[in-house]
């Protein structure tokens, strides 16, 4: 029977069960297309990494001796459209059946089960072998429970794997040391060594360029510091386990003008296209900790465990659980466009500065930036939370609407009333000054709340609370920002209200 295997950009899994036998009946297909690089705005190294990252993973399975067809962008063949593409070549090659991995976004998932009902061939949606979990299984864990609590979630995966486990226990008697990890980064402590990739994108970026592909960010060349195969994926796996790992918990949180990612990974972006499994990234760093315990402490470990065995798979089960509707939560009914400046880093705010400038030149920034930082200040000016997901689906390397969009709309932007975060993270100035440096070089005072050089963060936050009173006054994880609020005078409320109406109107000024 002739079939037809469909291999999405990010299922490039060279161990799927798929790849173990050859058998020339079977050609694989893999395409780059339009109505992938077009539906958001992605980062240009975004496209350029999966792009490159998609080509080598092709040459592999034809050097294993699989039949593969790549369409490239630039093909005139390209129907610029996966559906369109499948139709075409099953048509012209006699295809008796069509496979496919099942995709992680919803869109895409809804797109191919509409294609399979209208082919007139059997058609077969296979798992890609992946996660730790299948995508019903959160939500078969708390059927019949009021909430989707995390750590629920997590002591059942831990269980479940054995991971950090001894007799039925927790390892070191506790699940987790998220309360020891949340160091600021000393001001003359020795910095990491990056671990960089020398992968030529110029070609793909040309490429990219005379398409006409709209993206956003930049690449500077002739590098893209992205791994584009598993070989590289496990090199940079290795260097964070034997380098990185040792101080990974306690600065996790930490962010300095001095270094953009410190003892994080990087590993995401290989990870969520499949190069390596969340399975093998967590048993690495076990074994990076086993081997050096006088070094690596059970906190530093179980930190960086709790990310991936943890949230990661707590986030895919939040989305496949709640979508479609989990896209168009906005609990807060918040209504404001995001700061022109997020597309350029051209602010005055330093902590802003620096993370954006980040994103927009790495394509990558830490999950404090990305929650503290920048989704701190767009949910404290009320942007409507479409505009920061869009935002954050397109800038980030690693970033996948099954990722993305329950971090986005509910970790960072409370969209979803609490399904993922039982409250809102939003900071004054205070908690930026203590976690980093950004605040010792700023034009504006973190200490001052309503005078003309004080820190747009501080009155924007106690607004928040002020115009979502109703909302949170009985929320009891928030309920200490209510009892300073009731000790201020109506005229410091009034003062607060006044300059945060000022920061909205000329946000754009900042």
């Amino acid at each position: 029977m002739k079939t037809l295997r469909l291999i999405l950009g990010d299922q490039l899994n060279r161990n799927h069960s798929w790849f173990r036998t050859n058998n020339p009946d079977i050609t694989y297909v893999m395409m780059e297309v339009r109505s992938e690089t077009d539906y958001v705005r992605h980062h240009i190294q975004k496209v350029m990494a999966i792009f490159m990252a998609m080509r080598q993973f092709a040459e592999e399975l034809r050097s294993a001796g699989h039949k593969v067809h790549y369409l490239h962008l630039m093909d005139d063949e390209n129907k610029q459209n996966i559906t369109k593409n499948i139709q075409t070549l099953i048509e012209q090659w006699g295809i008796e059946k069509f496979e496919y991995l099942l995709p992680d976004e919803y869109r895409l998932d809804e797109e191919l089960r509409t294609l399979a009902d209208q082919l007139a061939i059997p058609t077969t949606a296979v798992d890609t072998e992946h996660f730790f979990c299948e995508r019903p299984d959160l939500k078969k864990h708390f059927e019949g429970r009021k909430s989707y609590l995390m750590e629920s979630f997590y002591r059942m995966m831990r269980r479940k794997t054995g991971y950090l486990m001894q007799h039925g226990e927790p390892e070191g008697g506790r699940w987790n040391y998220d309360t020891e990890n949340r160091s600021s980064f000393p001001a003359k402590a020795a910095l990491p060594e990056s671990f960089d990739f020398e992968n030529d994108g110029r070609e793909i970026f040309q490429e990219i360029q005379q398409c006409g592909v709209q993206t956003i960010g930049q690449w500077n060349g002739p590098f893209i510091n992205w791994p584009i195969n598993r070989e590289q994926a496990l090199a940079q796996l290795a260097y964070f386990c034997s380098h990185l790992l040792p101080l990974f918990g306690q600065y996790q949180d930490a962010m300095t003008v001095r270094h953009r990612t410190l003892f994080h990974s990087k590993v995401s972006f290989a990870l969520n296209i499949k190069m390596l499994s969340p399975r093998e990234v967590v048993e690495a760093a076990l074994d990076g900790y086993r081997k050096n315990t006088d070094k690596i402490s059970l906190a530093q470990i179980e930190g960086f465990v709790r990310q991936i065995l943890g949230w990661r798979e707590y986030m895919r089960g939040i989305y496949w659980a709640e979508m479609p509707h989990y896209a168009e939560l906005n609990v807060l009914d918040l209504q404001e466009k995001l700061p022109e400046w997020y597309w350029t880093g051209n602010t005055s705010m330093n902590c802003l500065k620096h993370a954006i400038r980040q994103s927009l030149e790495d394509a990558y920034a830490h999950h404090i930036q990305r929650l503290m930082v920048t989704g701190n200040f767009a949910l404290l000016l009320g942007v409507h939370p479409k505009e920061v997901d869009e935002w954050y689906l397109g800038i980030y390397a690693d970033a996948f609407e099954w990722v993305q969009l329950p971090n986005t709309r509910g970790m960072s932007q409370y969209a979803d009333g609490g399904i993922v975060g039982s409250k809102p993270y939003v900071c004054a100035a205070n908690f930026i000054g203590k976690m980093s440096d950004y605040c010792s070089s700023c034009v504006y005072n973190p200490k001052l709340r309503t005078e003309e050089n004080a820190c747009p963060l501080n009155a924007l936050y106690w607004d928040f609370y002020l115009r979502h009173y109703e909302h949170f006054r009985r929320h009891p994880r928030v309920n200490m920002a209510y009892r300073t609020l009731d000790k201020m005078s109506s005229e410091q409320k009034a003062a607060i209200i006044e300059k945060a109406a000022r920061t909205r109107q000329s946000v754009n000024q900042l």
